[in-house]
């Protein structure tokens, strides 16, 4: 991911989060060379036994693998770090060298996903773990060193340390997922196939930024027809249906949260589009686990002269589809 690409991103996750305490941690503790710094940092590597290391910090973003390193230079109460990965990667975190005070109400917690304004990515109803589950506890643990792998393309951490010279080292490594199921993608432009084979499971692939979606190639479980038509015609059809795609929109991370724009419960080769005016556009496969179904689509970002303009403070009026 570039620079700029990673630079938008992370703005995107400070302005859905400017509700909670990581927000004001900003605000409150001059973190912005920090976080120039991070926008800035190439995060190249320079050969292939090269180990990329570089501190961590209270708010970040981390798209390489490598070893970052978090010593607390005074009370940090309200930090979190957001990584993610390629679609087609899962995550893979550990802790080493951790130094803290559990009984004094330090923590360590990494999460199966993202949480952002209390919404969770994936949503309860697409992740294959129920919530509590998706936590590892750092405090709860009782071996030495704490490891969790992701089942997506994203992860994040959270800690909370009081003293100073407190700390910790996260590892971060990437590795190959055959089937991609939940995922954020690093691009407000590109293509993409998901790919559910004889599973009863929801897979989404989240988006955050408005775009037009082109839909390639649909094949589900029964052919019935080739055409696209807008939710208010289609909906009826297909919410009963075991194995469809829908498309939504929202300024959440949480699917179920978010509007429905259309729906196919049937396959289809060859173009269908749809804009989204949104900061979240998702394509979502719903599977009944009895066919192997796939979808195929293609997304790119929405000029400017195609973003809906907001006429109320309502989500239906500014986040607009066509």
């Amino acid at each position: 991911m570039s620079v700029a690409l990673r630079a938008q991103l992370f703005f995107f996750l400070i302005s859905l989060s400017s509700r909670t305490g990581l927000t004001r941690y900003i605000e409150d503790n001059d973190a912005s060379d920090g976080l120039y710094s991070l926008l800035s940092l190439a995060q190249k590597r320079e050969a292939e036994d090269f180990i990329f290391r570089r501190p961590l910090r209270c708010l970040d973003m981390l798209a390489t693998e490598g070893y970052f390193t978090f010593v607390a230079s005074r009370p940090q109460l309200a930090c979190a770090a957001f990584i993610i990965a390629d679609a087609s990667e899962v995550i893979s975190l550990e802790l080493s060298d951790v130094s803290i005070d559990c009984s004094a109400g330090d923590f360590i917690k990494i999460f199966d996903g993202w949480v952002l304004k209390g919404e969770k990515f994936p949503s309860s109803h697409d992740h294959p773990l129920p919530p509590h589950e998706r936590y590892t506890d750092y405090c709860s643990s009782t071996t030495p060193g704490v490891t969790s792998r992701s089942s997506q393309n994203v992860a994040m951490i959270f800690f909370r340390i009081h003293s100073p010279d407190s700390g910790f080292t996260l590892a971060v490594k990437k590795m190959h997922n055959p089937f991609p199921c939940n995922i954020m993608s690093q691009s407000p432009e590109g293509s993409f196939t998901m790919v559910i084979p004889h599973q009863r499971r929801n897979c989404s692939f989240s988006i955050i930024y408005p775009v037009e979606i082109r839909l390639t190639d649909l094949s589900l479980g029964e052919a019935k027809s080739n055409e696209i038509s807008p939710l208010r015609q289609m909906w009826s059809g297909c919410s009963g249906s075991g194995d469809f795609v829908e498309l939504l929109g929202g300024n959440g991370v949480d699917t179920s949260k978010m509007l429905p724009v259309a729906d196919l419960c049937f396959s289809v080769s060859g173009l269908a589009q749809m804009k989204i005016g949104c900061d979240n556009s998702v394509v979502r496969l719903v599977s009944s686990g009895n066919y192997i179904n796939r979808v195929s689509f293609q997304y790119r970002l929405l000029d400017q002269n195609e973003l809906p303009k907001a006429r109320e403070n309502s989500l239906d009026n500014f986040c607009t589809v066509e």
